[in-house]
């Protein structure tokens, strides 16, 4: 078989090679070893040839190790951003998450950082001025500000924010206060209201409560976790 693009997530849980080093041996035809190791290649010396790639990387695997099922995530982020040496966090947030955004600012500040944090209906901009018809609102008939996470990622770049925290942003104004923001992203809280804000046990149930995610080219024997593959707690 002729494999054209990388397929990490079809790795069976008994290969897993480049765990090991042993990619070159032992990975699949589908793995980017195989398939692109003049990418692999270019990737490598990006964290030689940029200093700041490379400081993020050390300091990353630093906290993963040191913390290591000691930390909770918050704790993490407190530690990498001292060790990277930020002086000011910006909090880019969910108009639902003030209460929770409160607290993180309180227990950054707690830690000697400077806090910035913006709200993501700021601005209060119509859903109509872009286009949204009334029918298409959550609550048709009221005024619904537009999520404005442009407008948060450009609010903490004007403040000199050097790192930033996603909290609950929707689907989509994530990615747009991704593209806009110029400080170092990371998500503490990822947007799932129907599952209490874990997304994942979406896929960890999509063959029993969750079926509806699948697709009409649902597979007849849907892909399960397996028990081998699944993250023991050394990983």
């Amino acid at each position: 078989m002729k494999y054209e693009d990388p397929a990490c997530a079809y790795c069976p849980p008994t290969v897993r090679a480049c765990r090991t080093g042993e990619s070159e041996e032992r990975g699949p035809g589908f793995c980017p070893t195989k398939l692109d190791p003049e990418i692999q290649a270019h990737a490598r010396a990006l964290y030689d040839d940029d200093a700041e790639t490379r400081k993020i990387s050390l300091e990353a695997a630093r906290v993963e190790a040191e913390g290591y099922c000691k930390w909770t995530r918050v704790e993490e982020i407190v530690q990498f951003a001292k060790r990277m040496g930020y002086r000011k966090i910006g909090i880019a947030n969910c108009i639902s998450f003030v209460d929770h955004a409160y607290v993180l600012s309180g227990i950054l500040e707690s830690h000697g950082f400077e806090v910035v944090s913006a709200a993501c209906k700021t601005g209060s901009i119509p859903k109509e001025e872009l286009g949204l018809t009334d029918d298409e609102k959550i609550r048709p008939g009221q005024f619904e500000a537009l999520c404005n996470p442009a407008c948060q990622a450009e609010l903490l770049n004007a403040h000199g924010c050097e790192f930033n925290v996603v909290m609950g942003l929707c689907i989509g104004h994530d990615s747009l206060f991704f593209k806009y923001a110029k400080g170092l992203t990371t998500v503490l809280v990822a947007k799932d209201r129907v599952l209490g804000h874990n997304p994942v046990a979406a896929l960890q149930l999509a063959d029993s409560y969750y079926s509806r995610v699948w697709g009409p080219d649902k597979p007849a024997k849907p892909p399960k976790l397996p028990v081998a593959g699944r993250r023991s707690a050394k990983e």
